[in-house]
């Protein structure tokens, strides 16, 4: 919000500088001298960098929507992922919510907390998570879907520069 409010007092400051220097000119219509081209080549500056700035800006945006919108599609395919390994490791919904905040790093007395249960009740759960997911530890877990989603990720793409 701050960055948008900047570039439009940027923008207003440059109008306003353009503004000046028309009316300026306008008033020396007749009497072209040094001052007066000096003042037209000011005037032409602003048109092609207020312009430019403009441009930049637009393409900015749209990146940022596009960005945002690629996001969006990989975080969904992201936790799509997850659900399809906890389907097949057949993981109770409580040990779901712990799988996934193990795999979010979240520790055991956190998570403990968070679902108001003891810490000794999710160190079972994360053994029957391991035991069912085949590792050994929460780094394995971590492993094996970071794995995956490397795998899934088209390091060809290119982006737009």
């Amino acid at each position: 919000m701050l960055r948008r409010a900047m570039f439009l007092a940027a923008v207003i400051l440059q109008v306003a500088c353009l503004v000046v220097f028309i009316v300026d000119i306008a008033e020396e219509a007749g009497q072209f001298t040094l001052d007066t081209w000096r003042e037209i080549f000011g005037v032409i500056a602003l048109i092609v960098g207020a312009s430019v700035t403009l441009n930049q800006y637009r393409r900015l945006l749209r990146r940022n929507t596009k960005v945002e919108r690629e996001l969006g599609a990989v975080s969904g395919a992201f936790q799509e992922m997850i659900e399809a390994h906890f389907a097949a490791w057949q993981l109770t919904e409580s040990e779901r919510d712990v799988a996934l905040l193990s795999i979010k790093g979240i520790s055991i007395a956190n998570i403990a907390a968070m679902r108001n249960t003891r810490a000794g009740t999710i160190k079972a759960q994360s053994a029957a998570i391991y035991r069912k997911a085949g590792v050994s530890s929460r780094a394995d877990l971590i492993s094996i879907v970071i794995e995956d989603l490397i795998a899934g990720l088209d390091l060809t793409a290119q982006t737009d520069s």
